[in-house]
């Protein structure tokens, strides 16, 4: 690890975003592993929220999937930049503001990441996201709607 990685592992550890990182690796029941550039990986997470192939609380990357799914140094980079975010921006505040723009990205293009800040800086195609273009409001809500409808009812 290079002397910024490390000051990122101390600073994410004091800002607590990597404790709570491993926490709900925890309660997820993932199995943990040392990763490159001070991360820690996080596999076999159960909980079903947040839907994502991975995301990372301070230096720990959560992934339902097993280790190799990290074999892809793209995708690697791209939960870095994130650790790098959760610095920048003293830990947990990180959260919310991540949720911020989430909505925001879902309003303009019907898409949680194309227009997410966070995921914009932390380069869309290294996490494997495809840049959806800006729609009306109305296409969007339209969308939505219509993904509640097409949902099954009953138990």
């Amino acid at each position: 690890m290079s002397g910024w990685q490390w000051v990122k592992v101390v600073g994410n550890l004091l800002n607590l975003s990597t404790v709570v990182g491993a926490l709900v690796g925890v309660l997820g029941r993932a199995r943990f592993s040392r990763g490159p550039r001070g991360l820690v990986f996080a596999n076999g997470y159960r909980l079903g929220f947040p839907v994502a192939g991975a995301f990372t609380i301070g230096n720990v990357v959560l992934s339902k999937h097993e280790r190799g799914y990290f074999d892809d140094a793209k995708l690697v980079r791209h939960e870095e930049r994130h650790s790098w975010q959760y610095f920048c921006l003293l830990g947990l505040p990180m959260l919310p503001l991540y949720v911020v723009g989430v909505v925001v990205s879902f309003l303009l293009t019907g898409d949680p990441a194309s227009r997410n800040p966070f995921e914009r800086l932390a380069n869309l195609q290294d996490g494997g996201y495809v840049e959806r273009p800006v729609q009306p409001l109305g296409r969007t809500v339209t969308q939505a709607f219509s993904g509640l409808r097409s949902r099954p009812k009953g138990p």
